[in-house]
């Protein structure tokens, strides 16, 4: 009989992309069942003050959460963790992870716990991926935070593009052919791998196969890896069909 994980999900207010993404990626898994549970904090407008303000009702978000009774919980924002006012710069993705499961063992509970800036860079570190081009939809002042973030953990940035689309429900509007124009003009020299989105909110999943065989890279985005490392916390095969290489990582291991 299949393994049945509820995950809970806590989300900016206008982002729809990750709950749809997500629920996509894990049901191709042939070992487990998946069902999923969102909290949501207030956030329109992708900009400092309003991502500092929206982390702000995280503890509230955690308490709602934990009433579900998940098995693992993904902070589904990248760029939230890495704002002035917030953000203490390198490792705060674990800072924000040991801060929610803290929370939770305080009621007694003890879900797995990822955010979407911590699941990119285990992802990488996990799959020996060091060089990347990234795809942002921010606008370049926090794309130049996540650039910043990624290399302070040791993660080269070899080459980005951000689409400077500030209205967060506009950013899951994001037609595919821009996503795929913007990577097409990206210096890859060098690089090990393409995140097409590093944002959960800018949607790049039905892209991902295309994109791998034009660019003749690993590629990935942030909900990618959101669900690789959700199954790595679980202890479950790391095996999606038509997710990138990434996601099949043990394809022998669950066949």
């Amino acid at each position: 009989m299949n393994q049945h994980h509820r995950i809970g999900l806590v989300v900016p207010s206008s982002n729809v992309t990750v709950e749809t993404e997500m629920p996509a990626l894990l049901q191709r898994h042939r070992h487990a069942t998946f069902s999923f549970h969102t909290t949501r904090m207030r956030m329109h407008t992708v900009s400092p003050e309003e991502l500092r303000a929206m982390n702000g009702q995280r503890e509230r978000c955690v308490d709602e959460i934990g009433d579900a009774g998940v098995d693992a919980i993904l902070y589904a924002c990248l760029v939230a963790l890495m704002v002035p006012g917030h953000s203490d710069g390198v490792g705060e993705h674990e800072r924000t992870e040991e801060a929610v499961a803290a929370q939770l063992a305080d009621r007694g509970l003890a879900p797995h716990v990822t955010s979407s800036a911590g699941a990119l860079v285990h992802t990488l570190r996990a799959s020996g991926l060091t060089r990347v081009g990234l795809v942002m939809p921010y606008l370049r002042p926090l794309a130049e935070l996540v650039v910043a973030y990624l290399e302070a953990e040791g993660i080269v940035v070899t080459d980005w593009r951000a689409l400077e689309v500030a209205d967060n429900a506009e950013v899951g509007c994001i037609p595919g052919d821009r996503v795929l124009e913007a990577a097409r003009s990206l210096d890859l020299t060098g690089a090990d791998a393409l995140v097409l989105s590093a944002c959960v909110q800018m949607p790049s999943l039905p892209l991902i196969q295309a994109a791998e065989a034009e660019f003749a890279l690993p590629v990935l985005s942030a909900a990618t890896a959101g669900a690789f490392t959700l199954l790595d916390r679980l202890g479950l095969p790391i095996d999606l069909p038509d997710a990138g290489r990434l996601l099949t990582r043990d394809a022998k291991v669950g066949a």
